[in-house]
C-alpha cells in the first residue's frame, strides 16, 4: 500500500502548505511543472507564464506563484499532487525532493506539529502601543517572505498588524498530536506506520512488518529478500553482536525500547530458556548464592547460544554511545585484512545515502571533497548532512566503509587527516582552489587528466576535444556540458514518447544532442580503446576478413560532417561496429582451431 494512503489530505496540505517555499528554490524546475501540467494540476497558462520567464529569480517567483495557486485552488487534491511529486523519475533530476520523502516516510517531518496561532494576541501585547507596532510590522513583513501564501491578494493597510483578523480566511488547518504535551512524538505510534515501521541495522536498510514479527516469521524485507531479525543482524555485518533487539534500530531507537514499551511483540522463548535453565545446573553453588548465580550465568549462556537475545544496555538516550562502543570493539578485533580499503577510491554510505570515497581527495572532515555522488562532490561533514534521519551525525561514526566506520580506516592509517597548517590545494580555502573541487579530476570520457574543461552544472568535466561538440576553451561565462543540455530540454521529454521505428526514420538534426550523448557514452565504455582507431592499422588480415570498416573516430567524423540523415544509419554504424569484430573472431577462431588439430603435436 502506498504510504501516503495512510495521510489525510489536510496533513498533506499542511506539509505543502510547509514545504512550498523549499520546492519552489529547486533548480530547472521544467520537468517538475510540465507533470504537473500533464496531470491537470496546473493550468496550461501558469505554465506557459514560467516557461517564458528566463533568469533563475524570476523562474523560482513564478514557481512559487504556481505553488500558491495550486494551495489556493486545488487543495483537494494533495493526494494527486504529492503521488506526481514521488514519481521515480521525479525523484531522480531533483535531490530536494528525495529528502522531502525520506523527511515524511521516517518520521524526521513532524506532520502533527501546530502551526502557530498568529489570530492570538495577549492583552499585554494589545496595550504595548505605537511604539510596539513598527517592530509587529517587520515581523509581518518577514513572515509574507517567508509564507506568502497566507496573505490576502490585497495589499495590507497600516493597521494590518495590529488587527490579525484580516488573516483568518487565509489561516491554515491546524492538526492535534497523537500524544500528550510534553511527550516525545514516534513514528512508531503514527497511523501511517500501523503496519511495518523504516528499520536499520548497521548500514544495511530495511521494512519491518510488524505482524509477522509475533508470528516468528521472517519480518524484514530488505534489498528484495526477507529476513528473520537474526538474519537481517547477519546481513547487515552485526552476527557478533548476537543482539538483535539492540543491533537493529528504528529511528536510532533500539527495537528492544519498543517491544519494553509494548509498541512491539516479541516471539516467544520459553524453549531457549529450559536449554539454559539445564546448563545452569552443571555449576554447583551454595543455595545462599544459587538464585543470584543462577541468573546472571543463565543471562550469559542465553546470549552465547542464542542471537535472538540481548543485554540491558541502559536507557534509550545511551544508544549511539552504545552503537559506537560495539562498532569500536567489532573492528578492533575482526580486521586483520585490510586489502579490501587498499583500492583508491572506497565505496561508503550513510544510512540512505551512497558515493565514493577517492582517498588523494581526502584532507579532513571538512576539508577536501573526497566524496562523489551522482549529484556532486561532498566533503565528508556535507556528505552526512545530506542524510535527513540524522540530526546530530558525525562523519567518523555515521559513514561507513565495507561496513567499517572511516574512525576505523584513520586508526588503521588507511586515511591521514592533514595538519591545520596544511597549505596542500585540498585545505586551501581560496576560492579558486575551492571551486576546483566541485569537477572530476579526469576526463569523463577518456579517464585520463590534462587540461579539462568543467561543468558548471554536474561534477563532470572534458577535455575540449572529447567532448561532443568540441569545446570553445576561450569561450567567456558559464558552460554546460551535452549531458545537462539535453536534461534540461525539451527533447529529453518528447523522445520518450517516441516508438524506436519512429525515432530510427527521424533527421539526426532533431536528435542530435542524443546522438551526442550515445557516442559520448560509448567512447567511455571503451576503456581499453579497442573500437576508437581504425582497426586496419593495428591488427593484422583484419583487411582480408572485414570488407567495411567501421570505428568510434570514424562515426564521429561523419556525425560533425553531417555524412548521417536519419538515427537508423547513425546507429547501424554502431552495430556494424560489433558484427565486424564478431566476424573477426569467428574466422580467426576457425583458422586457429584447424592449425591447432593440423599439429603433429597434437
Amino acid at each position: 500500500m502506498d504510504p501516503l494512503d495512510f495521510l489525510t489530505n489536510e496533513e498533506l496540505l499542511f506539509l505543502f502548505h510547509r514545504k512550498k517555499t523549499e520546492i519552489s528554490y529547486i533548480e530547472q524546475p521544467h520537468r517538475l511543472l510540465t507533470q504537473l501540467r500533464d496531470h491537470d494540476l496546473v493550468s496550461e497558462k501558469l505554465f506557459e507564464n514560467v516557461k517564458k520567464m528566463r533568469s533563475r529569480e524570476q523562474k523560482e517567483k513564478g514557481f512559487y506563484e504556481v505553488l500558491d495557486w495550486v494551495e489556493k485552488k486545488r487543495p483537494q487534491y494533495m493526494h494527486q499532487f504529492w503521488r506526481c511529486v514521488f514519481e521515480d523519475h521525479i525523484l531522480q533530476l531533483y535531490p530536494t525532493l528525495r529528502i522531502l520523502r525520506n523527511s515524511l516516510l521516517d518520521g524526521t517531518f513532524k506532520l502533527y506539529e501546530k502551526p502557530p496561532d498568529v489570530e492570538t494576541l495577549t492583552e499585554e501585547e494589545e496595550s504595548e502601543g505605537k511604539g510596539e507596532k513598527g517592530k509587529k510590522k517587520s515581523y509581518t513583513r518577514k513572515r509574507s517572505k517567508d509564507d506568502r501564501s497566507s496573505e490576502d491578494s490585497d495589499d495590507p493597510g497600516p493597521s494590518s498588524a495590529s488587527t490579525p483578523k484580516r488573516r483568518k480566511p487565509a489561516k491554515k488547518p491546524s492538526f492535534s498530536s497523537p500524544v500528550k504535551k510534553g511527550d516525545k512524538q514516534e513514528i512508531w505510534m503514527w497511523p501511517i506506520y500501523k503496519i511495518q515501521l523504516p528499520v536499520t541495522c548497521g548500514d544495511k536498510e530495511g521494512t519491518l512488518y510488524r505482524d509477522k514479527l509475533p508470528e516468528g516469521k521472517k519480518c524484514i524485507l530488505s534489498q528484495g529478500r526477507w529476513f528473520t531479525p537474526a538474519d537481517f543482524e547477519k546481513f547487515a555485518g552485526k552476527e557478533k553482536c548476537k543482539n538483535w533487539k539492540s543491533s537493529i534500530r528504528c529511528r536510532n531507537t533500539p527495537l528492544k525500547k519498543l517491544i519494553e514499551e509494548e509498541h512491539l511483540q516479541c516471539p516467544p522463548m520459553e524453549r531457549r530458556k529450559r536449554t539454559c535453565v539445564q546448563k545452569n545446573m552443571r555449576f554447583p553453588v551454595s543455595s545462599s548464592e544459587s538464585s543470584s548465580a543462577d541468573l546472571e550465568t543463565s543471562s550469559s549462556l542465553l546470549e552465547e547460544s542464542d542471537s535472538e537475545d540481548f543485554q540491558e544496555q541502559g536507557g534509550r538516550g545511551e544508544g549511539t554511545e552504545f552503537r559506537g562502543r560495539v562498532e569500536e570493539e567489532e573492528e578492533e578485533e575482526d580486521m586483520a585484512d585490510l586489502s579490501v580499503f587498499q583500492a583508491p577510491s572506497l565505496p561508503v554510505t550513510c544510512v540512505s545515502l551512497t558515493g565514493t570515497l577517492y582517498k588523494y581527495r581526502f584532507a579532513s572532515g571538512s576539508r577536501g571533497k573526497c566524496v562523489r555522488t551522482e549529484e556532486r562532490w561532498f566533503t565528508l561533514e556535507e556528505f552526512v548532512k545530506q542524510e535527513p534521519t540524522l540530526t546530530d551525525g558525525h562523519w567518523k561514526k555515521d559513514i561507513l566503509c565495507h561496513g567499517k566506520t572511516l574512525n576505523f580506516l584513520l586508526k588503521k592509517k588507511i586515511l591521514r587527516i592533514h595538519s591545520l597548517l596544511c597549505e596542500c590545494a585540498k585545505c586551501s580555502t581560496q576560492k579558486e582552489d575551492v571551486m576546483a573541487q566541485n569537477n572530476d579530476d579526469e576526463c569523463y570520457v577518456c579517464h585520463s587528466e590534462g587540461a579539462l574543461v568543467c561543468c558548471d552544472e554536474c561534477p563532470q568535466a572534458f577535455h575540449s576535444h572529447c567532448h561532443l561538440p568540441t569545446v570553445d576553451e576561450d569561450s567567456p561565462g558559464e558552460w554546460i556540458c551535452t549531458f545537462c543540455v539535453l536534461r534540461n530540454s525539451q527533447q529529453w521529454r518528447d523522445s520518450s514518447n517516441i516508438s524506436e521505428q519512429e525515432a530510427f526514420k527521424a533527421p539526426v538534426s532533431q536528435h542530435i544532442l542524443h546522438c551526442h550523448c550515445l557516442l559520448l557514452c560509448v567512447y567511455r565504455e571503451d576503456i581499453q580503446k579497442v573500437f576508437v582507431e581504425d582497426p586496419r592499422q593495428t591488427v593484422p588480415r583484419y583487411s582480408e576478413i572485414i570488407t567495411q570498416p567501421m570505428w568510434l573516430d570514424r562515426i564521429k567524423q561523419k556525425l560533425e560532417s553531417g555524412e548521417y540523415q536519419t538515427v537508423g544509419a547513425f546507429v547501424s554504424d554502431f552495430q556494424l561496429i560489433f558484427s565486424n569484430c564478431s566476424t573477426f573472431n569467428r574466422v580467426r577462431f576457425t583458422e586457429t582451431c584447424y592449425i591447432i588439430n593440423k599439429s603433429p603435436n597434437n
